[in-house]
């Protein structure tokens, strides 16, 4: 079964970001996965920054996703390992 946030995450998010939240530093996208390079801590805070990005060049998704989704999509981002 998967996550309801990855399918989320692959059609808006992988792009940038890769389909396994690896990162992609020349773009400025950083690893999902890696608590450093996440920039916030905990589910909250990653739905915070999806919905209104504070670093780099990520746009803002809150208002594309709407809440219910941003709250998926950060469950999923946080399973990734970058919120544990």
């Amino acid at each position: 079964e998967t996550a309801p946030g990855a399918q989320i995450f692959a059609q808006n998010c992988a792009s940038c970001h890769g389909e396994r939240g690896e990162g992609n530093q020349e773009m400025g996208a950083p690893n999902l996965a890696d608590t450093l390079s996440l920039l916030v801590d905990g589910e909250d805070a990653i739905a915070a920054q999806i919905r209104a990005p504070k670093h780099g060049v990520m746009p803002a998704w809150g208002g594309r996703l709407g809440d219910v989704t941003v709250k998926e999509l950060a469950a999923y981002v946080y399973s990734l390992g970058g919120g544990k």
